[in-house]
């Protein structure tokens, strides 16, 4: 299964960045997060690790896997069968404003019947999150 969005924010690609990477404040700004818990200190990298509870979904680790500094980072979950990738990419416009890009990526002999039964949550919880990081870094 593969799901993205992208949106365009009137902010600057630092203040998107910044709303991006905080992610144990997420909950703050979007419904499809209950609470994000890093497992691990000092600012997000290539191996930090979250705790992840949503609505309507089984709480899961995630580790960053894929990290460039004020641009995007990819974390990853593994549960029975099913591999989730999260990808969070922030562009600089030449008018000095952001275009945000979030996809989720499943993979694994379970990853077909996962995206049929979680598909259009998925895809609602992605819309949430674009749009309630485009209202938080503008509103910042």
């Amino acid at each position: 299964m593969h799901i993205e969005i992208t949106v365009d924010i009137e902010a600057d690609p630092a203040t998107v960045w910044e709303e991006l990477i905080d992610v144990e404040r997420w909950p703050e700004w979007t419904a499809s997060m209950r609470e994000v818990k890093r497992l691990d200190t000092g600012p997000m990298a290539l191996g930090s690790r979250a705790r992840i509870r949503q609505p309507k979904m089984p709480v899961l680790v995630w580790e960053v896997t894929g990290f460039e500094e004020g641009r995007e980072f990819t974390w990853s979950s593994h549960s029975a069968g099913v591999s989730t990738a999260g990808i969070h990419r922030v562009s600089a416009n030449p008018d000095g404003t952001s275009t945000v890009f979030l996809a989720v990526d499943q993979t694994g002999v379970l990853a077909p019947l996962v995206g049929l039964f979680t598909g259009a949550q998925t895809r609602r919880y992605l819309g949430l999150e674009a749009h309630g990081l485009k209202h938080r870094s503008e509103g910042a």
